[in-house]
């Protein structure tokens, strides 16, 4: 078994670059994906992984292993990162009502799947939280309550209000070009 997180964290604060390297090539793909399907927006998901390991290694880092996991604290930050950058990205196109079509639209295909990813997209943030670990990431409901920091039946709770609005949203849609930029 190789360094846990919390290895390598001490390593990073007594000033360890390689330790550093080692923990980001491990957690930044994760955290990137993370953040991509959050705000369906690459350069957002960049931003926030690449700020969650700087905000790590500043001194003032909140990072404290009695509060949970080294990876469920990258997880939270990413989570709230990506939330800044969204408001201020709405706040920058307000009244321009179009989806933006990032990476995420690229990457799959067929109508019926861009508008479920859309659909996703507008979930309020913690049930969009639950789909995005449990059903796209594929986490355990236990695995997806610690990285968002609540009990495992918040995250069942919310997985399952989440199906449900999506379920609503997409019940008999036929999908036209209008109905998928919504």
């Amino acid at each position: 078994m190789g360094t846990s997180d919390e290895e390598l964290y001490k390593r990073i604060r007594q000033g360890d670059r390689e330790a550093l390297a080692e923990l980001y090539e491990r957690r930044e793909p994760a955290l990137y994906r993370y953040a991509l399907q959050l705000s369906g927006n690459p350069a957002i998901a960049e931003e926030a992984a690449h700020e969650a390991f700087l905000q790590l290694i500043q001194p003032e880092a909140r990072f404290d292993v009695r509060k949970g996991s080294l990876q469920a604290y990258l997880y939270g930050a990413v989570r709230n990162l990506t939330r800044v950058a969204q408001r201020a990205q709405s706040a920058a196109a307000l009244g321009d009502a179009q989806v933006e079509d990032g990476l995420v639209q690229a990457l799959i295909e067929g109508e019926t799947t861009r508008a479920l990813a859309v659909a996703v997209r507008n979930l309020p943030s913690g049930y969009r939280e639950a789909v995005v670990l449990c059903d796209l990431e594929e986490r355990s409901y236990e695995d997806a309550a610690k990285l968002v920091g609540c009990p495992v039946g918040t995250i069942r709770s919310r997985l399952f209000r989440a199906r449900r609005l999506l379920a609503a949203k997409l019940r008999n849609y036929r999908m036209t070009p209008e109905k998928v930029a919504r």
